[in-house]
């Protein structure tokens, strides 16, 4: 059978919609499309999709600002399925994430499931969390994307008690001293007291660190590519 040069929509005039991440190729989010939100999409070069749960129309972001810039479209051998290149800004992910599929699948016992994920906790908890150190190939950048995750989530979801909630209801001001504040307790540590405070302190700037560029609407990779392009 060859393909099909019909664009197919299922029986409640929908197609499922894939966006992936133009620079990385990342799959970010499945949703999907009526006519009207393909042709909204084709004609103002963001996202658009049909919320099968509201029964209406939504432009990506249109709420949270995360929106998707389309810079190509694709369609499958079938016709029924298309593939959205997308420039994202902030996490595509309603948790917060960046990519919806966060998610590992185990074999279980006897059935399929879905792995739990690793608790992250913020600073200001007395208690530090205990067991082995993480190396940079066990994936200690993907660390740093799970905290920027809880971050946007404590963004998009604040919750009472929480001091990333606190921290963004301060806004930008706030963020900012409070990133001097913590470099400059980065350089107390190391002049003045022990290597574990040294850590201890630089895991409080990178925090807020993150916290600014979720605040921003950055993303952790950003920088990592960045330093990967300084890299010699």
């Amino acid at each position: 059978m060859g393909e099909t040069d019909t664009i197919r929509y299922d029986a409640n005039g929908l197609i499922t919609a894939v966006a992936q991440d133009a620079g990385t190729g990342d799959v970010l989010m499945v949703a999907h499309m009526n006519r009207e939100a393909l042709r909204q999409t084709l004609t103002t070069g963001q996202a658009w999709y049909w919320s099968r749960s509201r029964g209406r129309l939504w432009r990506k972001g249109e709420e949270s600002g995360h929106t998707q810039r389309v810079v190509g479209m694709q369609v499958d051998c079938d016709g029924d399925a298309l593939l959205l290149r997308v420039e994202q800004t902030g996490p595509a992910c309603h948790t917060g994430r960046r990519s919806c599929f966060f998610r590992t699948v185990v074999a279980g016992s006897g059935e399929p499931a879905i792995a739990p994920e690793p608790g992250v906790a913020e600073p200001g908890v007395p208690a530090r969390p205990s067991g082995p150190s993480v190396r940079a190939d066990d994936g200690a950048a993907g660390v740093l994307n799970e905290v920027a995750a809880v971050l946007a989530d404590r963004r998009a979801h604040p919750r009472e008690g929480s001091y990333a909630t606190r921290l963004f209801a301060d806004g930008l001001a706030r963020l900012n001293e409070k990133i001097m504040e913590e470099a400059a307790e980065v350089t107390r540590a190391a002049r003045k007291e022990t290597r574990e405070r040294l850590v201890e302190e630089t895991a409080d700037l990178w925090f807020h660190s993150l916290a600014l560029l979720v605040f921003l609407g950055a993303r952790p990779d950003e920088v990592f590519t960045e330093l990967a392009r300084r890299r010699r």
